[in-house]
């Protein structure tokens, strides 16, 4: 038997290791399926490396969105960039997967294609061009990519248009969300009692969430306990190094509180009656779990004037719950708008607005049927190794 087939998945950030860790178990189901043996490398953080894959370098904490936000991981980013590069001269994979995470991804891409040619790479996840609409950028993505695996319709739709090999496979939360947990069977297992109003706070999975959006994000819960006494609030914490900081945060806005850890955090979604939660990959589980939310984002003020007058961002929506099918499933309140006051107005409707909350479940179900049929990552995986190997006998 020849050598393992050797698979590089490019990730960073939570959502990056996330789906890199479903990728990875979808591949090796695949290619035992075919009767190949493979082997995956490369970046992503625990998840990833709980599935199978040899993880080179933890990427999950160097994650940031704006410009300035970004300035103090530039530099370590790009020392281990040459880590990565030197890697790839002397181990040289058979396939390269970029998984979301733009300018790592694109940087990454360019030196495969002008140092190794021969290696075909996937672009799978690929930024939201679609949505923000960037000449350049999406320029930038057709030229590092053999094949693009879409996981939104728009998505696929928008790089077809631009000329890319495209394949749109569904979202691959539809995996795991398959059958959701119950509200009852969260509190149960978390010890908590059946009755009762309970939010679930979702503010940071990025050191700078932390500075612009939990302030916010707690002091509109603080709203919310005033107006509903006895509500009581859970907190997963997505990263060890954030506990602290938001365990002194909850004794500031005088929260009636409970972290829970980052296992826990399906059941802390499932338990709630509201999630007040920052926009991301995780709108998508949250809805999945047809629990109702509030979406809400923050950057500094100069990055949000920069991108709203200068790079002129004209995407009508934010949330991925929002673009599945592009209309308004879920309130988005963005940079001027994510005050605490229109966070709990919004909050408190969706609490004790029985018409409301139901609308939004409802059209849940509309958004789950728009992301594709469970075998998401089998189908993606698939597509992948269809690249190295001959069809699969069925």
């Amino acid at each position: 038997m020849g050598r393992a087939l050797r698979i590089f998945i490019h990730t960073g950030e939570v959502s990056g290791d996330l789906q890199g860790g479903l990728l990875t178990e979808g591949l090796y189901r695949q290619a035992a399926k075919r009767g190949v043996d493979i082997e995956v490398i490369g970046l992503g953080g625990a998840r990833m490396q709980a599935a199978g894959a040899e993880v080179l370098i933890d990427t999950v904490r160097l994650s940031a969105i704006g410009l300035l936000e970004a300035v103090p991981y530039y530099l370590e980013g790009r020392q281990l960039q040459k880590q990565v590069n030197a890697y790839l001269l002397e181990n040289p994979p058979d396939l390269m997967v970029l998984l979301d995470y733009m300018g790592p991804n694109i940087a990454v891409g360019k030196f495969v294609r002008q140092n190794l040619p021969q290696v075909p790479i996937v672009y799978y996840i690929a930024p939201q061009q679609w949505v923000f609409s960037t000449k350049r950028d999406t320029q930038n993505v057709l030229a590092v990519s053999d094949k693009l695996l879409a996981i939104f319709p728009g998505e696929a739709a928008y790089y077809e248009r631009a000329g890319a090999n495209t394949r749109w496979v569904g979202h691959p939360l539809v995996d795991i969300f398959a059958e959701p947990m119950t509200q009852a069977a969260a509190r149960q297992s978390l010890g908590m009692s059946a009755a009762g109003k309970v939010v679930t706070l979702l503010p940071a999975s990025r050191k700078q969430e932390l500075v612009y959006i939990m302030p916010a994000m707690f002091e509109a819960a603080a709203r919310i306990q005033a107006e509903l006494p006895g509500t009581k609030f859970l907190i997963p914490v997505s990263l060890p190094d954030f506990e602290g900081e938001v365990a002194e945060a909850v004794k500031t806005y005088g929260l009636d509180a409970r972290l829970v850890d980052k296992a826990d955090g399906r059941r802390a979604i499932a338990a709630a009656d509201l999630v007040l939660n920052k926009s991301g990959t995780v709108n998508l589980e949250v809805a999945l779990m047809r629990v109702p939310q509030v979406v809400v984002y923050r950057l500094s003020n100069l990055t949000a004037f920069i991108a709203k007058y200068i790079v002129r961002f004209t995407g009508k929506y934010v949330s991925p719950v929002n673009l599945m099918e592009n209309k308004p499933i879920v309130p988005e309140l963005l940079q001027w708008d994510a005050t605490p006051k229109k966070m709990s107005a919004a909050g408190l409707t969706l609490l004790t607005d029985e018409s409301k909350r139901s609308a939004m479940i409802e059209a849940y179900a509309g958004m789950r049927r728009a992301m594709g049929e469970v075998g998401v990552c089998d189908r993606a995986a698939d597509e992948i190794l269809a690249m190295l190997l001959p069809p699969a006998s069925s």
